[in-house]
């Protein structure tokens, strides 16, 4: 979501109780607001930061911003809520001015090899007018060799960042780019990609749009209005550009850029072998569609699909970001429903219970009930074979 790159981004996941999933699965039966349940959330809201409970899932979390002062708080929060290993996609640029990369992986070291890091391009040097693109393609070399495990391309490419002439906006399948993507191929460093927004934030900012709630709190993050290019020109562009870098794998963040349409997202991953999604801030959307439907889209595309939360961390509970945020500062109540109404959705076939994050929308979600099986590459498996990372004991 919409927050500056300087802006943490927390990780978690959730058991929340002693029996680890096994009984979270348990009490997610209870009906949403029933006694039952609101025993079980009061009891995981009350309960201190303890050493995770046992569970059957290794978890890596592929989509995290964790500012470099939140390393800390980051990894008691994972050891709180079962996860394994995040990757931290704030990473910034090397060099100068700041050398906000080394600073993230010299934070990240703290973390017990738990977090890994994508960089960020720096997209100033398009402003150099030719050869930006081998410029920044030698950068995420040098991103490399300090420890860099993939590369991370905002939305802000097609919807703010200036071409050469510094009118024009550079399009997502700028040809000036080509040499950027082709050494992240080269160098099998994963580009988690992130084009466009929810096509509600094209329609009038109004009570009839469905995103009402949070663009009411941001109006900013509207793009209703001439002048902005359309959802589709962007993911036309998006396509056009896994489609030429056939060697390069890319990720389409927020469930491939298009969760309302997973039609959409499935002819994608079809056509294009070396395109791959992950889930994150996207459980409310995805979870509107119907049950069986997305049951066999991730049977299908078990290899496909990497598990991701868009959480974010830093030292203050002002920096927490739970896939979307609000006007007041979250609480532990908002962390509790976020990680429990997640595995709730990939893990149990209860039907209409509350979203992560119900700012995304005033409506319930479905679980999909996935087996152990396809759990366990959507969880894990297929991230620790992308990145070719493993977090310590695993």
């Amino acid at each position: 979501m919409r927050r500056s790159a300087a802006l943490p981004v927390v990780l978690a996941c959730a058991t929340v109780a002693a029996g680890g999933c096994r009984r979270e699965t348990r009490v997610a039966a209870a009906a949403p607001g029933s006694d039952a349940a609101k025993a079980v959330v009061d009891a995981a809201i009350a309960r201190p930061a303890t050493a995770p409970p046992p569970r059957r899932f290794k978890r890596i979390d592929v989509h995290t911003h964790i500012g470099p002062d939140g390393i800390a708080r980051a990894v008691r929060l994972m050891n709180e809520w079962g996860i394994d290993g995040v990757v931290n996609l704030s990473g910034m640029y090397p060099g100068p001015p700041r050398g906000m990369l080394e600073t993230q992986l010299a934070a990240a070291a703290t973390g017990g090899g738990r977090v890994a890091v994508f960089m960020t391009p720096n997209f100033k040097l398009v402003r150099m007018g030719k050869g930006y693109g081998e410029a920044m393609a030698d950068q995420l070399t040098e991103g490399q060799r300090l420890g860099a495990r993939g590369l991370k391309i905002t939305k802000g490419l097609g919807l703010g960042i200036p071409g050469p002439d510094g009118k024009k906006l550079l399009t997502i399948d700028d040809p000036g780019l080509n040499p950027l993507w082709e050494r992240a191929g080269a160098l099998g460093m994963p580009v988690a990609i992130h084009i466009g927004d929810p096509k509600a934030f094209w329609k009038p900012v109004s009570p009839e749009n469905e995103r009402w709630d949070e663009l009411r709190v941001h109006p900013e993050w509207s793009f209703h209005g001439p002048g902005i290019p359309s959802w589709q020109e962007l993911y036309d562009a998006f396509e056009r550009l896994v489609a030429r870098h056939k060697k390069t794998t890319f990720i389409g963040v927020h469930f491939g850029n298009d969760p309302e349409d997973p039609d959409n997202v499935a002819r994608m991953l079809d056509k294009h072998p070396n395109f791959f999604i992950d889930t994150a801030a996207r459980v409310p959307e995805i979870g509107r569609h119907p049950q069986e439907k997305m049951r066999r889209f991730y049977a299908k595309y078990q290899d496909r699909v990497l598990f991701g939360t868009d959480t974010g961390i830093g030292p203050d509970d002002a920096d927490m970001m739970y896939g979307s945020n609000g006007a007041d500062v979250p609480t532990r109540a908002d962390e509790v429903r976020f990680f429990t109404s997640t595995w709730r959705y990939f893990e149990t076939p209860d039907k209409q219970f509350e979203s992560p994050t119900p700012i995304q929308g005033r409506w319930k979600i479905d679980g999909v009930g996935l087996s152990d099986a396809i759990l366990r590459k959507i969880y894990f498996e297929n991230a620790a074979r992308i990145l070719r990372w493993r977090p310590p004991g695993t």
